[in-house]
């Protein structure tokens, strides 16, 4: 018997705690990082408080949840537009290699089609996760001219 057809769906707020545990388990798969895990679930559950902080879109298999994406926005003057950034990308180990992150990401670029504001999606990788890279290149993007900076400041936990 083959599983059931994967639902790709906008998150609620009732998905917030295996939301968080997606990205727990992306941050100690991907960056050998153990994340606070209050300090997650907070985080979470900040997106569905204040909606103009992004939205998350699911795939749902049999009433579980499968695989998950993050998505905020970034204005470009240069564009006016909004570029939409993919973040907090997680499938389920035992749901790789079904093609639900693909699922997720046509979902979105429909999504953005239609959204008059958005100019662009994208999206940051480790530069060791080749797989992944792969996969994002498969489906249309490109891998852009700028370097990333960061300056964490105390309170970003």
């Amino acid at each position: 018997m083959s599983a059931p057809q994967p639902l790709i769906r906008s998150a609620v707020a009732s998905d917030a705690p295996a939301l968080a545990e997606f990205n727990r388990a992306m941050a100690r798969e991907t960056e050998e990082r153990e994340l606070n895990p209050q300090a997650v679930a907070r985080g979470v559950r900040a997106v569905f408080d204040d909606p103009s902080r992004g939205f998350y879109l699911v795939a749902e298999i049999g009433g579980e949840l499968a695989a998950a994406l993050m998505v905020t926005t970034e204005w470009s003057d240069w564009r006016n537009g909004a570029f939409w950034w993919i973040q907090s990308v997680y499938v389920a180990p035992q749901w790789r290699r079904r093609g639900l992150y693909r699922m997720l990401h046509r979902h979105l670029q429909e999504m953005a089609a239609r959204d008059q504001t958005a100019c662009g999606l994208r999206l940051y990788v480790e530069r060791e996760n080749h797989a992944a890279q792969k996969t994002y290149a498969s489906l249309g993007m490109e891998e852009t001219r700028y370097k990333m900076f960061e300056q964490p400041l105390p309170a970003g936990g």
